[in-house]
């Protein structure tokens, strides 16, 4: 893919997870939810700290992604987060799910543009603190 276009996606997924806690936050967004996404909603909020820890994750995340510093840890925050809003919006709130498809469109394409640093992370074995790929498998027994 592009450079430039990486980085106009990048963007994207980084201003919505700034602007859309920021908007929630200081309540500049109510949506009309169905009765069961906001039961799940409002559970959330009376736990006190889930909302605010999301929210800063959410926004700690979207701003590593606008400055393109530590973007691949960015995208593993957002992970977890992004399954949610999917979930969410399949299973509770179906009519908001257009922006929910977009935001998992965007997180596989960064994730795809980003894989080589995400490599370490699927290996069989733990080894001794190294990463124990093929090619050094290979130098190894040269």
């Amino acid at each position: 893919m592009n450079h430039k276009l990486t980085i106009v996606l990048r963007s994207l997924l980084g201003l919505i997870f700034v602007a859309g806690p920021a908007a929630a936050m200081f309540h500049v967004v109510e949506p009309t939810l169905p009765t069961q996404a906001a039961a799940f909603t409002a559970a959330l909020v009376k736990t006190g700290y889930m909302m605010p820890l999301l929210w800063s994750t959410e926004i700690v995340a979207g701003l590593m992604l606008l400055s393109g510093i530590l973007v691949p840890i960015a995208l593993l925050l957002l992970a977890p987060v992004i399954v949610n809003i999917a979930l969410f919006h399949a299973l509770l709130a179906p009519a908001g799910a257009g922006p929910a498809v977009l935001v998992v469109g965007l997180q596989i394409s960064l994730a795809w543009q980003y894989r080589r640093a995400f490599e370490p992370l699927f290996v069989l074995r733990a080894g001794s603190g190294r990463a124990h790929d093929l090619a050094s498998v290979k130098k190894q027994a040269a």
